[in-house]
């Protein structure tokens, strides 16, 4: 175990592993956008669950902060500050290039999860620009909808110093029940919702976006923190055992297991089951064993995709901007190639925000005492 003047080994499989997960939250866009509608029915089934791409973000997030500052005494301000500089820079490119569409919509168009920006333009904008969007359910959708998760990650970050102490005592067998404790609490929360139905009983599986206590579910910062505290446990958990490689693939195939059962029987379970806790667990699963780097998952460390995995953070920021102004800029090509071009695009404009935005912001805000853990980052 690593101790306070060594430099963690950066986990590159993991950095890879970020980036399919924002390639299946950008299926999800393009499949409720109509820019990749139809496929196999497996297809269907795996991009109309894109959004799980987000719940394993948060577990992500959790693992890899404990694993980068676990065996160091953490300055929360300096903490913050290095989050700070790590999420801000690309986050405001993304309301700058989302700003056009957002003004004009919100002034000429009648969509139905801005409503409440258009009433409220102006608290809309603070919330939007301070990261406090997603404690207000009608405004967690506002301005680029993908930045709702930004402001629960803000939250995550707020809290994360007063949890990296809370669970330094943890005793292994505690870490396993904490993680199966809060994993039941988000399947819980779920449930009620179901049982409960507070928004009507015919809401349970709507997609509509402007349902008070669906939203609260799906981007209230409280209701989504037993998903980064599993990350949180399992990372612990993982700095505190003499890691076996043998255990790697099982792991990761017991994880990989639970999602494909997911998709196979997505259309057939109430949609708040599918991001529920019993995800949390299975994505730790798969997060712990690749970190423990087996051999056979070499080709996840390779330069090309953890170069993606590095700009994964803007794919997941610029996508939906990006996408549909190709895919609509090209009504002359043929419909696969309107496809290809448009992610290709996105997959452009991720590098170049990462090169000429992320890391430059990064160096310039983040605190100095911090540099030496950059390699053991996400």
């Amino acid at each position: 175990m690593p101790n306070s003047t060594t430099a963690l080994p950066r986990l590159n499989a993991l950095t890879t592993l970020r980036f399919l997960a924002a390639l299946h939250v950008v299926l999800f866009h393009m499949r409720v956008t109509g820019v990749l509608p139809g496929g196999p029915w497996w297809y269907q089934n795996f991009s109309s669950v894109g959004y799980i791409g987000v719940n394993l973000f948060f577990v992500l997030s959790g693992f890899i902060l404990v694993y980068t500052y676990a065996n160091t005494t953490v300055s929360p301000r300096r903490f913050w500050q290095a989050r700070f500089a790590r999420i801000y820079p690309a986050y405001a490119l993304s309301l700058l290039l989302s700003a056009p569409f957002f003004f004009f919509a919100v002034r000429h168009l009648d969509i139905p999860f801005l409503a409440w920006s258009k009433q409220h333009l102006v608290a809309a904008c603070v919330l939007t620009l301070t990261l406090l969007q997603s404690w207000f359910p009608e405004a967690a959708l506002t301005w680029n909808a993908v930045c709702w998760s930004l402001s629960v990650e803000a939250f995550f970050y707020l809290a994360f110093p007063l949890l990296l102490i809370g669970s330094k005592e943890f005793t292994r067998r505690s870490l396993f029940y904490q993680i199966a404790g809060w994993s039941f609490l988000s399947l819980l929360i779920s449930v009620l919702y179901i049982f409960l139905h507070p928004d009507g009983i015919d809401k349970i599986n709507s997609r509509e976006t402007t349902l008070l206590w669906k939203n609260i579910l799906s981007f209230n910062p409280v209701a989504r923190l037993p998903e980064f505290l599993v990350g949180v446990f399992a990372g612990r958990l993982f700095l505190s055992a003499r890691n076996n490689r043998r255990l790697a693939t099982p792991l990761v195939l017991l994880g990989v297991f639970v999602v494909a059962a997911l998709v196979l029987v997505a259309d057939r379970i109430p949609r708040p089951l599918i991001s529920a806790g019993f995800l949390s667990p299975a994505f730790a699963a798969i997060i712990y064993g690749l970190a423990l780097r087996p051999r056979w998952a070499a080709f996840l460390e390779t330069r090309t995709l953890v170069l993606l995995g590095d700009a994964s953070y803007s794919l997941y920021l610029l996508h939906s901007i990006v996408i549909p102004r190709v895919f609509d800029g090209t009504p002359s090509l043929p419909w696969p190639l309107r496809a290809t071009l448009a992610f290709l695009a996105a997959v452009a404009a991720s590098l170049l925000s990462y090169l000429l935005i992320e890391e430059p912001c990064r160096k310039l805000l983040r605190p100095r005492a911090t540099q030496s853990r950059r390699s053991a980052e996400c």
